[in-house]
């Protein structure tokens, strides 16, 4: 054989197993981000035009987190934060709105503690989502029923369903499931 047809034989087959690798690194890369991130990939997938742009934006998701400084709460801080939520419920009965916005206010307070940025309800998202997927609806739950309730349009059953939707966001971030 010649070296021209070795050359025409060699260059297609390592560019087709070049590609398959590429597709495989590419469906492993998708498979990690979809287990990873749950409903919310889809969601971006759907938000961002396609798979390719939802893997971009999850991926720069990670590398973001990984440069946040999350860390664990000392027991004694735990129970502070326990007690402080415990009082917001109390209220609820009284003042509904109120308790709301509070509850709102102690999730942020506790994810400042715990190493997050707090510079908006779509960059808290974002942050939460590499850590907290699995409780990123009851937090957009929660958001949209406060922001309702600011203009006086939630009703104290939505009110009541927002408290559990904090509750569950504010339960994980305080014993720290869902992990880094």
């Amino acid at each position: 054989m010649s070296t021209g047809t070795l050359i025409a034989i060699i260059v297609p087959v390592a560019v087709v197993l070049i590609a398959l690798a590429a597709g495989l690194w590419t469906m492993s890369r998708r498979r990690h981000l979809r287990d990873r991130f749950g409903p919310e990939y889809e969601r971006t997938v759907e938000q961002e035009g396609g798979r390719l742009a939802a893997d971009r934006e999850l991926h720069a998701r990670e590398e973001r987190h990984a440069y946040l400084a999350i860390k664990e709460l000392p027991e004694d801080r735990r129970q502070a934060y326990a007690q402080d939520w415990s009082d917001v419920q109390q209220h609820f009965v009284d003042r509904p709105e109120g308790s709301v916005t509070q509850a709102d206010e102690l999730v942020s307070r506790l994810m400042k503690e715990r190493g997050y940025p707090t510079e908006g309800y779509d960059e808290n998202l974002r942050d939460l989502s590499v850590a907290h997927a699995g409780t990123l609806q009851h937090y957009r739950a929660a958001h949209t029923v406060k922001v309702r309730s600011t203009d006086g349009q939630a009703t104290t059953e939505e009110l009541r369903g927002a408290m559990v939707h904090y509750r569950a966001l504010f339960d994980e971030l305080l014993s720290d499931r869902g992990g880094r």
